[in-house]
């Protein structure tokens, strides 16, 4: 017989404001990690910054309350990932959960690499993998992979910034790489691609994000830890919603201006014309969300509910 859960008391939820920088183990979805914290936290609201694949591990900031407004901003910003990359094998998806598919020796000397990864630095085109969460038809790839189908993909244009070689183990062929790209990277293509280039094939063996924009998983906490420590402990370590922010010009209105502007108003600033700011009212805490300026106009994009800027005040 299963048992009565009806009656078990529901937890009571609350209004949790601010950013988690989250470092997520392999093996867990990141909307599995969200749902678990979620409920570490009993928080109202709560949603991640994009997804980071299961077998990744590393840095995803999640959002709470009024920080959900600007999940897109870190959605959209530069990464940066550590990659493990083997050489001279090819798999199904292209990394460590694939069938191997092909096997090739592997020639390269360690001046070869650094040629090969300097080809992929600057804008790039990539044809999206299989096993990846983009859509088609409304269907994510990975459920035609799972059907044995291939469709067909449009690429698309990425940029990679950087490619540092960490470490070339020749005797098992493993490269280890940093890469900071911008976002809609896929670094398994990445791998292959290179692969290809070396002329000896190759899949990703680990991959583990490091930086999300001006985040970086330095300052993450694990699930264990968040699962430790009291409520109190874990408010603690929130960071503020505009830590999405935080490499965006300031501009601070006075309470008269902050009042009118947090309703919407254009108002008029002595700043130069920026694409992107976050704004502040007269208290050092009072953040009221994002804006632009243009023609010395600050026009609002985002911002907080009054209720959401008391409750950061009151922080």
């Amino acid at each position: 017989m299963k048992p009565n859960t009806s009656h078990r008391p529901r937890v009571p939820r609350r209004a949790v404001h601010g950013v988690l920088l989250l470092d997520k183990p392999v093996g867990l979805s990141s909307n599995d990690a969200l749902q678990k914290v979620k409920r570490l936290f009993r928080a109202e609201k709560a949603g991640h910054t994009g997804t980071l694949d299961p077998m990744a591990s590393g840095l995803l900031p999640l959002c709470f309350g009024a920080a959900t407004k600007f999940s897109q901003v870190s959605l959209d910003a530069d990464k940066a990932y550590v990659a493990t990359v083997q050489l001279g094998q090819r798999r199904v998806g292209g990394d460590m959960e694939g069938d191997v598919i092909d096997e090739r020796p592997v020639r390269a000397a360690a001046e070869d690499i650094e040629a090969a990864c300097l080809r992929f630095v600057g804008p790039i085109s990539q044809v999206p993998p299989m096993h990846s969460a983009l859509k088609k038809d409304g269907k994510p790839l990975y459920e035609y992979a799972r059907q044995g189908l291939e469709v067909e993909r449009a690429a698309r244009q990425v940029t990679i910034h950087e490619i540092a070689i960490n470490s070339w183990q020749a005797e098992a062929n493993v490269l280890s790489l940093t890469v900071r790209c911008s976002k809609g990277t896929y670094i398994r293509t990445l791998a292959e691609d290179l692969g290809e280039a070396l002329g000896c094939g190759a899949h990703l063996a680990g991959l583990r994000r490091i930086g999300s924009g001006p985040l970086t998983v330095a300052e993450a906490v694990t699930l264990e830890t968040l699962a430790d420590w009291t409520e109190e402990q874990r408010d603690a370590h929130l960071r503020p919603p505009d830590a999405l922010v935080a490499d965006w010009p300031a501009v601070r209105l006075a309470a008269e201006e902050a009042g009118r502007f947090i309703s919407g108003l254009r108002r008029r600033v002595a700043q130069p014309d920026a694409p992107a700011v976050r704004v502040y009212g007269p208290e050092p805490t009072a953040f009221l969300g994002s804006a632009h300026i243009t023609a010395g106009e600050l026009i609002a994009d985002r911002l907080l509910s009054p209720t959401e800027v008391q409750a950061l005040l009151t922080l």
